[in-house]
């Protein structure tokens, strides 16, 4: 009896510990754009919270590479590249919505990304570099912007609204390859303290299956099949657009914030090895604007600078899968 009290207290002493860490690790939806009633401990005019792999954090990156910003930076952990640090109490100060980047201007947050190149762009000398003065430019400016971003909680419910909603659902294979040298106490933390449980269960379940059984979890499947379709549309779209322009960017002549996204759209695919799927004969111009892309100096400053070993990696087992698995390789061609 004594053995089953002793074991109960023990139980229920990690019970409330559990409770008082998860309610020091609250977790919250932040409006986008600057947050003037929050200030940050800072040692620049300008400071960015970022990872390697996000998305949202290489858009900033090249934003700010392309706008001559000089700013301190503070790279923080996903899952993905090793550790949910993005749930730690020191990060959540930063961002209680547990989302990265943040850019940080004389300590005042800056929420979501594309009100952050918007902010960037109002507050630099150079800042008209990226935009456009005629309004039915800016008009076009602002719908690509829109369509390179990531739209809502839930980018799965619009991935027809945008090609940043659309590309989470193509990450899926290097997602599996990458959490497959994460342990599975690290994934955990994920069930304790994320807003939305159903992330880290994914993971889980990629990392119960492995990489070479990714194309037996019917669901993910579904999803990137709906994923893929979109993208086809997305990127017709696209060369539509380069089409009326005449290139050699969505504007024509000028580089904007439009192509910032598009620039990392395209490295999304590229990473996994997606590129050949879409960027075939059908679309010789966005496969054009595609090598321009690569050749801005801010692709070097914002992307290639911050290539994660672990994604590196990931994409090598993937090719390696995709050249050994005739079933793996369907998944690019189904």
């Amino acid at each position: 009896m004594g053995v089953v009290w002793l074991a109960t207290i023990a139980l229920g002493a990690l019970g409330l510990m559990l409770l008082a860490e998860r309610l020091r690790r609250t977790t919250h939806a932040m409006a986008g754009g600057l947050h003037e009633d929050i200030s940050l401990p800072h040692e620049q005019a300008w400071e960015l919270y970022h990872n390697d792999f996000s998305l949202c954090s290489k858009k900033t990156r090249v934003c700010l590479a392309e706008l001559g910003i000089n700013y301190r930076s503070h790279r923080i952990d996903l899952i993905e590249t090793g550790a949910y640090e993005n749930l730690s109490r020191r990060f959540l100060k930063v961002n209680p919505a547990a989302l990265v980047p943040v850019l940080v201007h004389e300590g005042h947050p800056i929420y979501e990304s594309h009100d952050q190149l918007a902010y960037a762009a109002a507050h630099s000398w150079r800042g008209h570099v990226l935009t456009a003065e005629d309004p039915q430019r800016q008009a076009l400016v602002a719908h690509w912007v829109r369509k390179t971003s990531l739209i809502g909680e839930n980018p799965l419910a619009a991935l027809e609204e945008t090609a940043g909603n659309a590309v989470p659902g193509l990450t899926l294979p290097i997602f599996a390859a990458m959490i497959e040298h994460i342990p599975v106490r690290r994934i955990f933390v994920g069930l304790l303290f994320h807003r939305f449980p159903r992330r880290p269960l994914m993971f889980l379940a990629m990392k119960a299956r492995g990489l070479k059984k990714l194309p037996s979890i019917k669901p993910m499947m579904a999803i990137l099949q709906r994923s893929r379709t979109a993208m086809h549309g997305h990127l017709d779209e696209l060369e539509a657009a380069l089409e009326a322009s005449g290139g050699p960017w969505i504007l024509g002549q000028a580089f904007s914030l439009a192509d910032v996204g598009m620039m990392v759209i395209l490295d999304r695919l590229r990473e996994v090895d997606w590129l050949g799927v879409f960027l075939t004969e059908q679309r010789p111009k966005a496969a054009a604007y595609w090598r321009a892309l690569q050749e801005r100096p801010s692709y070097a400053a914002g992307i290639a600078s911050f290539e994660h070993p672990t994604v590196t990696r990931g994409l090598d087992a993937i090719k390696r899968l995709k050249a050994e698995d005739p079933d793996f390789a369907a998944v690019w061609s189904g």
